[in-house]
């Protein structure tokens, strides 16, 4: 029986760093980012509603897909629709809703000085400022109603997280 986790959370929140450090844990869980998927399919990206309707929509059906080949998945990504992350939980069996909490002010600092091993875009939230639909700036984030889990990854150590995360499984 295999599940399926989504991270979600403000750009910078902490939700590749959690997933990465969890997949050190686990090895038999997979990593599905949004980021890598969005360099794929859309490599000059507008990051417009229509844009992000389309590939929040094949990135849970991919989790899906994967899911039911008996895989454990990981879904890094904002997910900034309830919409979304609610599909999810209709499609998927085993889901979990993960909200990553994080000031965004802290999320504007990590992803200032963000590691080149993530796939994330960079200085988003300068290009934010220059009008660029970012979610938590200019664009909305609409917070879980009632996820499984939700952590502060700016007051809580990523090994906590991770501990909680495991928890959560099956």
């Amino acid at each position: 029986m295999s599940q399926v986790l989504w991270l979600t959370g403000l750009p910078g929140s902490g939700k590749s760093a959690i997933a990465d450090a969890f997949k050190a844990h686990r090895s038999d869980f997979f990593i599905l980012r949004m980021d890598e998927l969005r360099k794929i399919a859309t490599p000059e990206a507008s990051y417009s509603e229509q844009e992000r309707e389309i590939l929040y929509r094949a990135l849970v059906f991919t989790a899906r897909a994967i899911s039911s080949l008996n895989h454990n998945t990981i879904i890094d990504a904002t997910g900034n629709r309830r919409r979304w992350r609610g599909l999810a939980r209709e499609l998927i069996p085993h889901f979990s809703e993960i909200y990553i909490t994080c000031p965004l002010e802290i999320c504007m600092k990590r992803e200032k000085s963000r590691l080149e091993k993530f796939s994330a875009p960079d200085n988003i939230y300068n290009k934010a400022l220059r009008g660029a639909s970012v979610p938590g700036i200019n664009t909305p984030y609409e917070p879980p109603l009632n996820p499984e889990l939700a952590v502060d990854s700016s007051t809580m150590p990523i090994e906590e997280i991770v501990s909680l995360i495991e928890r959560l499984l099956i």
